[in-house]
């Protein structure tokens, strides 16, 4: 007895309703079969056929479902801006350029400035690539709203690029983290050509604690800048560690009592010396955007400034 042989592929990108539409052909041909015996066959195949159908189906959604897992819900697009925004002294927000997060894509420019200043809120930070946790799962309730001047912008700002474009292309979070980590490694990731600043005044920001040890989060209201200082120490400028008085307060209250010394932070070629802001300007920061911090609040309880 001679059965016709029946197969069934799907092409890379192929959608589910796509393979169900191959799989309809391959069935309406099966139930042409005019042979001795056909029937047996004709179930056999039938089920070969569901079952791989079942298969490629499961496959698609699998991707499907990976891939979405790497999207970040974007802020509404005006809250997005005036806290990218927010991270700039007055003064240099209205010619800066801005960018804004496109989940499909990474991040794109909202507005062209001319000021040689940029302004993003990176929903993956920088410091995400810090130290040897594992880092499992992309994060939907990081806020890092942060500006670079040209300097900055020309070789801290390219990571943040590149990681949301990473992110929305599907990259596994684990993945991402290496090829991070080995460019940072490889120098393929410059430090500033020239000395210069990165504000980051947003009344809110939240990201990980300590990312050289593990991967704790916190919202916290600390204003602060931040001048390049690659590959040097404490010691070359006078920095000086916060207490352990002053950390146990800020991890209780989300910010520094009385605002500590300037310090060295993220030590190497893109480390930084960071200075806060006053406890009276940090009032002032809190009552100006006021409004957009409670509108956070109402997005993601998270969001809320601790009390």
């Amino acid at each position: 007895m001679k059965t016709k042989n029946y197969s069934t592929s799907f092409t890379a990108g192929e959608s589910p309703e796509e393979g169900f539409a191959s799989v309809t052909n391959v069935l309406l041909d099966v139930k042409r079969v005019e042979v001795n015996g056909a029937q047996m066959t004709k179930v056999q195949t039938i089920a070969v056929i569901l079952a791989l159908l079942f298969s490629v189906t499961a496959a698609a959604q699998s991707q499907q479902t990976a891939k979405g897992a790497n999207k970040i819900e974007p802020l509404p697009r005006d809250l997005e801006i005036q806290l990218a925004l927010s991270a700039l002294p007055p003064h240099l927000r209205d010619n800066a350029t801005v960018y804004v997060l496109n989940p499909e894509k990474g991040f794109e420019v909202a507005r062209k400035g001319t000021n040689g200043f940029h302004a993003l809120v990176a929903r993956t930070g920088d410091d995400t690539f810090r130290g040897s946790w594992p880092f499992t799962k992309y994060r939907d309730d990081i806020l890092y709203p942060i500006s670079f001047d040209d300097a900055g912008a020309k070789a801290q700002l390219q990571v943040f690029f590149d990681a949301a474009e990473m992110q929305a292309k599907g990259t596994p979070p684990e993945e991402l983290k290496k090829i991070v980590q080995e460019r940072y490694r490889t120098h393929y990731y410059k430090a500033p050509e020239r000395a210069g600043v990165s504000y980051m005044l947003s009344p809110i920001l939240r990201t990980y604690v300590n990312p050289d040890a593990n991967d704790n989060v916190a919202t916290a209201n600390v204003p602060h800048l931040m001048h390049y200082a690659p590959n040097v120490s404490n010691e070359d400028v006078g920095g000086a560690n916060p207490t352990p008085e002053q950390l146990h307060y800020f991890s209780e209250h989300g910010r520094w009592q009385a605002s500590p010394d300037p310090f060295v932070i993220l030590h190497g070629p893109h480390g930084y010396f960071i200075q806060f802001v006053g406890v009276t300007e940090r009032a002032a920061i809190n009552k100006e955007y006021e409004e957009m911090l409670g509108r956070l609040c109402k997005i993601e309880e998270v969001w809320c400034l601790p009390q």
